[in-house]
C-alpha cells in the first residue's frame, strides 16, 4: 500500500515550539514499522516555523512574512537533523523535498516532482515534505500541509492519506466547546452542510484547521484516494488505521 501521513506542528511540538522528543520518536518507530510490513510510506511534515519559533527563542508565532521565513530557515535544518537521526535507528533512508505552489500549479514542475517521489520510493527512501516556506509569498503558496498532502497523495497515486492532529477527527460541532459534540466515523460524500461542521484552526503554531482537512479530503475522493483524520497525541493510531480499525473520521467515495 502506497501511504501518505501528514504529520501537524500540534503532534511534532510542545505549545512551547520545542519539539516532543518521545511524540516525534514514537511516530518515526511506528512509521518504520508501517514501512518494514512491505508499505511505501510518504510523509508531509508540519513544523518547520514552528520549531524555529522555539529555537530562536521568540515569545509567539510571528506574523510578518520575513520572521516567518526566518524561523522556517532554521526550524527546517531542526526538523530533518530530528527525521534523520531517528529513521535512521531503524536504517531507513529519508529525503528531504520543499515545494511552492509553483511546483504544483507548473505542468512541468508538478511532472519533475512527482517523477522524483515516485523514483524515491522505488529506491526504499521515506520522502519527508513541506512547503519551502522561506521563499514562498502570498502569490506562490500553498498555504496549509493539508492541502499540500492530499496534492501528494493525487499525484503519487496513493492509497490512503492519514492526516494526524490533535483532534479525534470531524464532529458534529466544535469538541473544545460542545461536549454533546459526537464523532462522525465516516464521511461519503461533503456537501454544504458536512463544511458548516468545520470550525477556525485551534492551534496557535500552525495553520490548518478542519476546513483545509475538509478541502484535502475533498481532493482525495475525487482521485479516489482514502482519507483519514486521527489523533497524532496518540501514535498508536497509525497501526489501528492500517490494521482497518475505526479510528478517526474516514473519507470515502466521491466528493460533490
Amino acid at each position: 500500500m502506497r501511504v501518505v501521513i501528514k504529520i501537524g506542528t500540534s503532534t511534532l511540538a510542545h505549545p512551547t515550539g520545542h519539539l516532543n522528543i518521545r511524540r516525534t520518536e514514537q511516530l518515526c518507530k511506528i512509521i518504520s514499522d508501517i514501512k518494514n510490513a512491505g508499505n511505501q510510506v510518504i510523509l508531509v511534515s508540519s513544523g518547520a516555523i514552528g520549531m524555529g519559533v522555539g529555537k530562536l527563542g521568540l515569545l509567539k508565532r510571528p506574523d510578518d512574512i520575513p520572521t516567518k521565513q526566518a524561523a522556517a530557515a532554521v526550524g527546517q535544518c531542526e526538523l530533518m537533523y530530528t527525521y534523520d537521526r531517528i529513521f535512521s535507528k531503524y536504517h531507513h533512508t529519508v529525503a528531504q523535498l520543499l515545494i511552492t505552489g509553483d511546483d504544483v500549479e507548473d505542468n512541468t514542475r508538478h511532472t519533475n516532482f512527482t517523477n522524483t517521489l515516485n523514483r524515491l520510493l522505488d529506491l526504499g527512501a521515506i520522502p519527508i515534505i513541506n512547503e519551502n516556506d522561506t521563499v514562498a509569498t502570498a502569490e506562490i503558496v500553498i498555504g496549509d500541509n493539508d492541502t499540500l498532502a492530499a496534492i501528494v497523495a493525487q499525484s503519487v497515486s496513493a492509497d490512503r492519506l492519514i492526516l494526524l492532529s490533535d483532534i479525534d477527527g470531524l464532529y458534529t460541532a466544535d469538541p473544545h466547546k460542545d461536549p454533546n459534540a459526537k464523532l462522525i466515523h465516516t464521511v461519503h460524500k461533503i456537501d454544504e452542510a458536512l463544511l458548516s461542521l468545520a470550525g477556525a484552526s485551534a492551534s496557535s503554531q500552525g495553520t490548518g484547521g478542519m476546513v483545509t482537512k475538509l478541502q484535502a479530503a475533498r481532493i482525495c475522493m475525487d482521485s479516489g484516494c482514502e482519507m483519514i483524520i486521527a489523533n497524532g497525541n496518540r501514535p498508536d493510531n497509525l497501526y489501528d488505521i492500517m490494521d482497518g480499525m475505526e479510528i478517526g473520521t474516514k473519507f470515502t467515495g466521491g466528493a460533490l
